[in-house]
């Protein structure tokens, strides 16, 4: 059985023109091509017609590229929402708080998510393990997610890459499949 078969929904998450600022989130990003990876799986799961849900990230901070009236707001050139594709605004990490995702997927007997978007270690990472823990056959795709630079709280600095690959090894086979998007393909 292929995974379209299934009848996956495809996730994706803040695909935001606010994340081109790296300085702003910390700097350093890694995988610089997520947003580009992330429209061609959108390519790709619209010639199979399947539903797409795009999330974005309202933030309540005036200062934050994420805030409605900055230009970070808007979604980024890889991943515009189609007209008929659904898309839900979250004011937190999770995708699934304070929106009806749940509601809209439950609705449409989608019990297998597909994630894809940013950033790995936030918004990424907690929609994941919502959707595991909701009980989604949930597939989260390595290389169409990115992260930046952190400091830990001795105010040491942990690199983006180790980040994103830390975050992949906490979610993987716990809360999620992490796979590569030639994976994805292959299955699809």
């Amino acid at each position: 059985m292929s995974l379209r078969d299934k009848k996956p929904a495809l996730l994706v998450i803040d695909v935001q023109k606010g994340f081109e600022d790296e300085a702003y989130w910390g700097g350093n990003r890694n995988n610089k091509n997520a947003e580009k990876i992330c429209g061609e799986i959108l390519q790709k799961w619209r010639e199979h017609k399947l539903p797409v849900f795009h999330v974005r990230h309202s933030s309540l901070n005036s200062n934050s590229r994420l805030y409605p009236t900055h230009s970070g707001f808007e979604f980024s050139e890889y991943a515009l929402p189609n007209k008929d594709e659904t898309v839900i605004t979250k004011q937190v990490n999770s995708a699934f708080i304070g929106t009806d995702l749940k509601q809209q997927l439950d609705n449409q007997d989608i019990s297998t998510v597909v994630i894809i978007g940013l950033t790995t270690n936030h918004c990424i990472s907690t929609t994941t393990r919502m959707s595991g823990n909701y009980g989604y056959e949930t597939y989260l795709i390595a290389d169409a997610t990115a992260t930046f630079d952190r400091v830990g709280i001795n105010g040491e600095k942990y690199e983006a890459e180790l980040m994103h690959q830390t975050t992949l090894a906490s979610l993987n086979e716990e809360f999620a499949k992490v796979i590569t998007t030639e994976a994805l393909f292959h299955t699809l």
